[in-house]
C-alpha cells in the first residue's frame, strides 16, 4: 500500500511519445513525469527533485502540457511555469510572486503558452483569476539565469472577471479559442458557461461568444476536433452527454450515461479524437466506467477492452487509445489499447501485486433500499484470506467507507486500501450515496440541502442491508471516510448513535460553520447548494455540526490530519478529538507534519494504516501483530500522554509524526 503504489495521472501523447505523471510516496510524494518512447524505453522526463504539481484549485490538475517534443510545466515549490531542454535542465518562463498556474496550452502561431493563473497579491482576499498568455523564447535556451530572465516577462491577461476557469483549448488553426468559466456559488459539476472568442493578430481575444451552459448546465471537456468543430460534454438533459457546435448544438450519442466527471482535478478528460471521424470514449453507467469507440457518421459506439475500467485520463491516436484503466483484480496502469483489435497493452502499472489471487477480494454492485423508499448503491467486499477461516458461525466486522467530495464516485477498480482490511477479516462497502456522480444529475443534486442527511441514510441503510443479508456483523459496524467522507461519517456517529461501534475519520469536517469562514477559494461557497446560503442559514450549520453534537457520541474515533491542511484546517480534527477525549470515549489523533489535504508520503500511509488497525483492535478486542503501538486516550488502563512533535507540544494524546 505504502511503498508499492505508485499515483498515475494526466496521460498525453506527442507524436509516437507518451507521457503521463508518477506520484512517488517512497519520494516524499513528489510527482514525476514519465514518458515512454516509440522505442518502448521508458525515462524520467523531469530530473529529480522536480515536482510536477499546481496548486490551482488547491486540487491542481493540468500542471504540464508537451508540443514537438518540448515540456513545459508547473513547479510544485515556487508554481512557476518551466521549460525543459533535456540538454540544458528547466527554465522559468514566468516571473517569481503569488502567482499559480495550470491547464497548459501551446499556442504555436504566437510561440506562447496560454494557461490558467490565480494571483494570490492582494492579502485577505481571494485569488483573481484569469486566463493568459506566457511568451516563450524564440530558441531553445539553457537554464542559465541570464537566458531565464529574458523569458519570465510579458505574462499577459487574456481574460478575467470570473470567478474560475478551466480547459482553454485552441482551435487547430489558432484562429479561436474556448474555455469554461464559472462564478460563486457554483460549483463545475453545477453550472459552467462555454465560452469562444476569435484571437486576433495581437494575440489578444476579440469579443467573447457565449455557446453553452448556464448555472442549471454543467460544461465538462470543451475539445477541438482536428477538422475544427468545436465539442463538448453537457448535462442539459441531466446526464452528462457529448455534443459539438455545428449549425447549432448537435447531441452525438444520446443515452443514460455519463461522459462526463466532477472538475475536482483541472485537464480530467474523458474522451480523445482518433480522427475527424472516431472518438475514444470513456461513460459510467450503472456504476461502472467503460471504454468505447465512437463512430460519428452513425453515432454508434464500440466496446473496447471490455475487462477494463477507465480512469480520468484519456489521450488517442489515429490506431490505439493511451489511458488510466484498472479492473477489480489487476492495479491501474497506463494502457495502449488498439482500436482495431481491442487488445489492451500495459504499460506502466502503478503496483507490482506479489500477493496470492486468493487474497483479493472481488467486489459486488450492490442497490438497497433507504430513506424515502429511495434506492442508493454501493460495492460490498467479502473478507478473503487463504491463509485464514472464520470462527463458526461467526460474521465479520463491516467498514462502512463514505468517500469524499461528496461529489464524487466509488469505483470498481482495484483499491489496496480496500484489500488491506479485506485480507484482514474485515468487510467492506464503498458506498454511493445520494450525491454522487456516475448515476446523473438528479441523483448527485439529492444532496443539496441535505448533506448530513442523506449521506448519513444510505451508509447507515448499506450497513442494515448487509446486515439484513446476514453477511456481517450487526454489533461491529464501523464508519470510515476522508474529507467529505470524514464528515459523513463524524454525522452519522454524532446523529445515528448505537448503529456503529467505531469511526475513523480522515481529515474530515467537524464544523460546517467555520468550513464555510475557513476554507480556500474554490470550495469557499460549495456548502451554499449542499448546506444553504451562509449565514443565512447559520442555523442549519450548526444543526448539521458534529462538533455540537459530541454528547451523542457513544463510540470510540480515531482522527488523521495534516497539518499543512489548506481544505480542511488541522483545528476542526482537534476541537473534536477533544470533544471525544472529554466525553471519556477512547479517541487517538494522529497528526502528521508536511502532509496537506491527502496523504503522499510512504511512511504517512504505512503510520495510518497501522494505526488504524490497531485502534480497531483496542475496540473490538484484538492484537494485531504488526501494529506498533498508538496512544489511545480514555483505553482502559491507560494513561493521558503529552507527545512531542516537530512544531514543539501537540495536543494531549496527538501523535505527531514528521
Amino acid at each position: 500500500m505504502a511503498t508499492g503504489s505508485l499515483r498515475l495521472g494526466a496521460v498525453r501523447v506527442d507524436g509516437a511519445t507518451i507521457y503521463w505523471t508518477e506520484g512517488r510516496p517512497t519520494d516524499g510524494g513528489r510527482s514525476a513525469l514519465v514518458a515512454r518512447a516509440a522505442d518502448g524505453r521508458l525515462a524520467d522526463v523531469t530530473p529529480s527533485g522536480v515536482d510536477v504539481r499546481t496548486r490551482v484549485h488547491e486540487y491542481g490538475g493540468g500542471a504540464y502540457t508537451v508540443h514537438g517534443g518540448r515540456v513545459y510545466y508547473t513547479e510544485l515549490a515556487d508554481q512557476r511555469v518551466y521549460s525543459l531542454d533535456p540538454a540544458g535542465g528547466p527554465t522559468p518562463l514566468t516571473p517569481p510572486g503569488p502567482y499559480r498556474y495550470a491547464d497548459l496550452v501551446v499556442d504555436p502561431v504566437r510561440n506562447r503558452l496560454l494557461a490558467l493563473r490565480e494571483d494570490y497579491a492582494r492579502p485577505g482576499l481571494e485569488p483573481e483569476a484569469a486566463l493568459v498568455g506566457i511568451p516563450l523564447p524564440a530558441a531553445p535556451r539553457g537554464s542559465s539565469a541570464a537566458s531565464a530572465s529574458s523569458t519570465t516577462t510579458g505574462v499577459e491577461v487574456l481574460a478575467s472577471g470570473d470567478d474560475f476557469y478551466a480547459a482553454p483549448r485552441l482551435s487547430p488553426d489558432g484562429s479561436t479559442l474556448a474555455w469554461l468559466a464559472w462564478r460563486h456559488p457554483q460549483m463545475p459539476w453545477d453550472g459552467t458557461e462555454l465560452w469562444v472568442a476569435a484571437v486576433l493578430p495581437d494575440g489578444a481575444l476579440g469579443p467573447r461568444r457565449l455557446v453553452a451552459g448556464g448555472d442549471r448546465e454543467s460544461i465538462f471537456q470543451p475539445e477541438w476536433s482536428p477538422d475544427g468543430t468545436l465539442y463538448f460534454v453537457s448535462d442539459r438533459t441531466g446526464w452528462w452527454n457529448l455534443y459539438r457546435l455545428a449549425d447549432g448544438i448537435e447531441p452525438l450519442c444520446p443515452m443514460d450515461a455519463e461522459f462526463g466527471r466532477p472538475l475536482w482535478l483541472l485537464g480530467t478528460t474523458t474522451y480523445a479524437f482518433a480522427d475527424p471521424q472516431r472518438i475514444v470514449v470513456t461513460y459510467a453507467q450503472g456504476g461502472r466506467w467503460h471504454l468505447a469507440l465512437l463512430q460519428l457518421a452513425t453515432g454508434t459506439l464500440r466496446a473496447l477492452a471490455s475487462d477494463l475500467e477507465p480512469g480520468d485520463s484519456v489521450a488517442a491516436t489515429n490506431t490505439h487509445a493511451v489511458l488510466l484503466a484498472g479492473s477489480p483484480r489487476t492495479p491501474d496502469a497506463v494502457v495502449r489499447v488498439d482500436l482495431a483489435t481491442g487488445a489492451a497493452e500495459t504499460i506502466r502499472p502503478a503496483a507490482s501485486l506479489p500477493i496470492d489471487p486468493r487474497a483479493l477480494s472481488a467486489p459486488e454492485s450492490i442497490e438497497f433500499e433507504t430513506e424515502g423508499g429511495r434506492r442508493a448503491f454501493a460495492f460490498f467486499y467479502r473478507p478473503s484470506n487463504p491463509d485464514f477461516a472464520p470462527l463458526p458461525g461467526e460474521h465479520p466486522p463491516l467498514l462502512v467507507v463514505a468517500h469524499g467530495g461528496p461529489t464524487a464516485m466509488a469505483t470498481s477498480r482495484l483499491n489496496l486500501e480496500i484489500q488491506y482490511w479485506t485480507s484482514r477479516g474485515f468487510a467492506v462497502v464503498d458506498v454511493n450515496y445520494g450525491g454522487s456522480t456516475g448515476y446523473g444529475r438528479a441523483y448527485r443534486e439529492r444532496l443539496d440541502g441535505a448533506w448530513g442527511v442523506v449521506d448519513v441514510a444510505d451508509c447507515v441503510n448499506a450497513a442494515r442491508h448487509l446486515v439484513d443479508r446476514g453477511e456481517v456483523d450487526p454489533d461491529r459496524l464501523i464508519a470510515r471516510g476522508r474529507s467529505a467522507g470524514g464528515y459523513t461519517t463524524l454525522a452519522a456517529l454524532a446523529f445515528r448513535p448505537g448503529v456503529f461501534r467505531a469511526g475513523a475519520s480522515y481529515y474530515g469536517i467537524a464544523d460546517l460553520e467555520r468550513m464555510a469562514r475557513d476554507t480556500h477559494t474554490f470550495e469557499s461557497r460549495y456548502l451554499d447548494r449542499l448546506v444553504g446560503p451562509y449565514p443565512e442559514a447559520a442555523a442549519r450549520y450548526r444543526a448539521r455540526s458534529p462538533i455540537h453534537f459530541a454528547d451523542r457520541l457513544a463510540c470510540p474515533v480515531i482522527f488523521f490530519q495534516g497539518l499543512e491542511d489548506r481544505v480542511v484546517p488541522p483545528d476542526q480534527s482537534e476541537r473534536m478529538a477533544a470533544a471525544v477525549r472529554a466525553r471519556g470515549l477512547m479517541v487517538a489523533l494522529v497528526a502528521l507534519s508536511g502532509e496537506q489535504h491527502g496523504f503522499r508520503r510512504a511512511e504517512s500511509i504505512a503510520r495510518c494504516l497501522e494505526a488504524e488497525l490497531f485502534f480497531y483492535g483496542a475496540v473490538l478486542g484484538f492484537a494485531p501483530p504488526e501494529a506498533p503501538p498508538l496512544h489511545i486516550d480514555n483505553r482502559p488502563g491507560s494513561r493521558p500522554a503529552l507527545i512531542a512533535g516537530p512544531r514543539g507540544p501537540a495536543l494531549p494524546g496527538a501523535s505527531v509524526v514528521s
